[in-house]
Formats: C-alpha cells, sequence, structure tokens
C-alpha cells in the first residue's frame, strides 16, 4: 500500500490530495494542511500564527469551547490545529461511522473560529503561561538563543511561540487577519486516508472547500545564512550545561547528492549510539550521555545542527571537542565500518519508516511538499546501498561550511 496525489477541482483550482485508501480499519484521518501559514508569517507580531492556531482550538462561536468539545469528545472525534515553520495544519481523526459528523463539525470550525474577546484572553493567558513555564527549561532557551545567534535577520531566528510582550500586543483583528489570509484553496494540500473512497472523500470535502475563499498565490523565498565560528553564553542558575550548536549546510531539496548527506549525518551525530559524536563525547570521554547532530534539507533551507548537555565545568572541553570532531570529519571523512554500518541501518528500517497509515502519508506528502517524486524514498536506498566510502568522503570534504560551528551554551 501506498498513498497516491490526486486532485479536488474547486473553483478552478487543483486542490492536491495525498490520499491512501485502507480498509483494515475503520478509520478517518484527515489533514488541511495550509502552506505559506506557519510561523514564518508572524514577521512583526511574534506567536501570531501560533495564537491563531490555538484559537482554532476552541470550538466556534455559536457552541463555544465546552459544548464543542463535548461533541466531538462523545464521538470519538479529534479536530486538532498546529503550526510549523511554513504550515498551519488542522487535522481530523474519527471512526468511519462518525466521520460525517465529523467532517460537518470541521466545516462549521472552518466557518465560525471562536474569535471572541474571552477566547482571545484564554489563549493569551494559557500561551503566555506556557513561555513563564519555559523560562527555567533550559533545553529549549539553548535552543532559541542558538536559532536567534545562527539564523539572525531571517523568520527562523523568531521564536514560534512569540515572547510575553509580542503576544500581549496581539489583538483580536490580528489573528482575524491572519486566518482569512491563510486558510485559502491556494494555500491548501489535503492528506487523508482511511476506510473512504476517494469519491465519497471528495463528495464529502467539496461543501467545506466551497466556502473558502481563493486566496492569494504566494511563494516563499528561500532562506540563506551563513554561520559564524561564534559562539555566546547565558549564565544561569543551573546544575548541568546545555550545549546547542549549528551552522548552514550549502544543499537544496532537489541536489541529486543528498543521499550522501542522509549518509554522512547519520554517521556523525544523527544515528544515537554508535555515531562518532556519542562515541568520542560519552563512550571515550564519558562528557554526556547523549550527544546528537543531523543535517536537515529542507524545502526553504538546510542546515546543521546538534545539542548536548554536560557537568557545568566541562563545558568548554566538551565544546572544543565537538568542534574538533566535526572538523576531523569533515577533513578525512567516514571509516568503512561506519559506512557498512550506516547501510545496514538504512536500508534495513525502512520498513518500519512506513509500518503505518499515518507514517506513509506524511511520508507522501514531505516528498511533494519538497518537490520531489513519491519514488524517491526506494531511489535514494538504491544509491545509498551503491555509495563507496572514496564517494561519501569526496562529498564530505566538499562541505567545509560545517566547519564554521555557532554555539549557544546556558551553563552555571
Amino acid at each position: 500500500m501506498s498513498a497516491n496525489i490526486k486532485h479536488i477541482n474547486i473553483n478552478n483550482i487543483n486542490i492536491p490530495v495525498i490520499f491512501e485508501e485502507q480498509k483494515s480499519l475503520p478509520i478517518l484521518n484527515l489533514q488541511l494542511i495550509f502552506k505559506n501559514s506557519g510561523y514564518i508569517k508572524d514577521k512583526n507580531s511574534l506567536g501570531l500564527a501560533s495564537l491563531s492556531s490555538r484559537v482554532l482550538n476552541e470550538g466556534t462561536k455559536e457552541l463555544g469551547s465546552v459544548k464543542f468539545s463535548e461533541i466531538l469528545d462523545n464521538n470519538a472525534i479529534t479536530i486538532h490545529s498546529s503550526i510549523g515553520f511554513e504550515t498551519l495544519t488542522i487535522e481530523l481523526s474519527s471512526l468511519k461511522e462518525k466521520s460525517t459528523l465529523a467532517i460537518s463539525s470541521l466545516n462549521q470550525l472552518l466557518k465560525s473560529p471562536n474569535l471572541s474577546k474571552d477566547t482571545l484572553e484564554k489563549v493569551k493567558t494559557l500561551a503566555i503561561g506556557n513561555l513563564k513555564r519555559k523560562e527555567n527549561d533550559f533545553d529549549d532557551v539553548a535552543s532559541k538563543g542558538l536559532n536567534t545567534l545562527l539564523y539572525s535577520g531571517t523568520a527562523l531566528a523568531n521564536p514560534s511561540s512569540g515572547t510575553i510582550e509580542s503576544i500581549k500586543k496581539i489583538e483580536l483583528k490580528n489573528i482575524d487577519d491572519f486566518l482569512k489570509s491563510s486558510l485559502v484553496l491556494n494555500n491548501l494540500t489535503i492528506v487523508a486516508g482511511g476506510d473512504i473512497s476517494f469519491n465519497e472523500l471528495e463528495n464529502a470535502l467539496k461543501p467545506i472547500l466551497k466556502e473558502l475563499k481563493n486566496g492569494v498565490i504566494e511563494e516563499s523565498k528561500r532562506i540563506e545564512f551563513v554561520s559564524k565560528k561564534e559562539e555566546k553564553e547565558l549564565l544561569k542558575e543551573t546544575e548541568q550545561a546545555y550545549i546547542y550548536f549549528g551552522s548552514n549546510f550549502n544543499v537544496k531539496t532537489d541536489d541529486e547528492n543528498n543521499y550522501k548527506a542522509k549518509v554522512a549525518s547519520f554517521i556523525l551525530g544523527g544515528s544515537g549510539f554508535g555515531s562518532r559524536l556519542m562515541e568520542e563525547i560519552r563512550v571515550k570521554r564519558g562528557l554526556a550521555y547523549s550527544a546528537y547532530a543531523s543535517i536537515g534539507i529542507n524545502r526553504l533551507y538546510s542546515n546543521f545542527s546538534g545539542y548536548l548537555q554536560t557537568k557545568n565545568e566541562s563545558a568548554s572541553q566538551a565544546k572544543e571537542l565537538v568542534s574538533s570532531i566535526v572538523e576531523e570529519f569533515v577533513k578525512n571523512g567516514a571509516t568503512q565500518d561506519e559506512l557498512n554500518a550506516a547501510k545496514s541501518f538504512l536500508v534495513g528500517s525502512e520498513p518500519l519508516r512506513t509500518e503505518t497509515l499515518a507514517q506513509r502519508l506524511n511520508r507522501a506528502f514531505m516528498l511533494y511538499f519538497k518537490g520531489l517524486s513519491q519514488d524517491f524514498p526506494q531511489k535514494e536506498l538504491e544509491l545509498i546501498q551503491s555509495l563507496s566510502l572514496e564517494d561519501l568522503n569526496n562529498y564530505i570534504k566538499t562541505h567545509t561550511e560545517l566547519n564554521n560551528l555557532t554555539f549557544f551554551i546556558v551553563r552555571k
């Protein structure tokens, strides 16, 4: 079984539908994914996308949060909104026998979200409370600190949840304008699967889709940034040091050599136990319980990032060690044993990545979103299987930007 890409035409707009029919369980899983609608759009109102998403989780204006939730809970229906960097997603799940009610409830939510002063004050209070709790979550503090430093001047530097000050300034009109400009047909991709035919799905969704405006076609520009060898420390009363690091990685999603980046990422820091970072930092020196790093190749940007925690007195040593490990890796590459282990895991674990309907639908969407073919994973595995150590190491040596590591450290 695998997902297919189909289309539903509304107002002369072909809306892509990532779809898989699966009759083994009597369920419906549906996602309305609106691109150009994540916190990339926050601009001068940090947290606006996040707050707008929270409002969508507060039911309809007519029923309110409690009554709307009661209807969903009593019928084992889930409707939940969330944001990413580029997207706002409304996800629905239900038993097939309740799918008509579920889709009707979704329709009501889209037509009349609970935009009221009371709702706004509630979600703002919750958002601010969450931000205050995270002030002592030093992983979160270090992660945000690194983003601010590494991606300075870009939307990636902005915290997805905003700040206490920015949340306080957001008004009901800002939420209304955000939702009206985001929940439009030109932004929409549908991801759906379960015990339902495509014709059934199309007929069920058309009344909802006809209520949405076409909207403006927005094209997001690629985010370019260049990392520097720099470090910033934040002193806090903490029992250990939190070390976050990253750099730019100069590739795009359509680069034919990205399979080599996947292998390199796995070997350097993405594989957990057995990775170069874990071996050198934990196993040989006992400086940290864990150390991770990975290469991320996204639609609008690519990066290398990682993190570890260590004793306060070991922070400087651990930071220097990370830099030296990465530098040695770029200079000399991987070993044959590391390549063999990476091939064995990446190829052998492939079936685990497509076991469930949700996994298959998510993969199909991400491939579509990145502009890759649906058979890309299989082709990638074939390339990985035939990858030689010489080709891998020649590739690694070309990415000297990995050495320009930016560090953000929270320590005592």
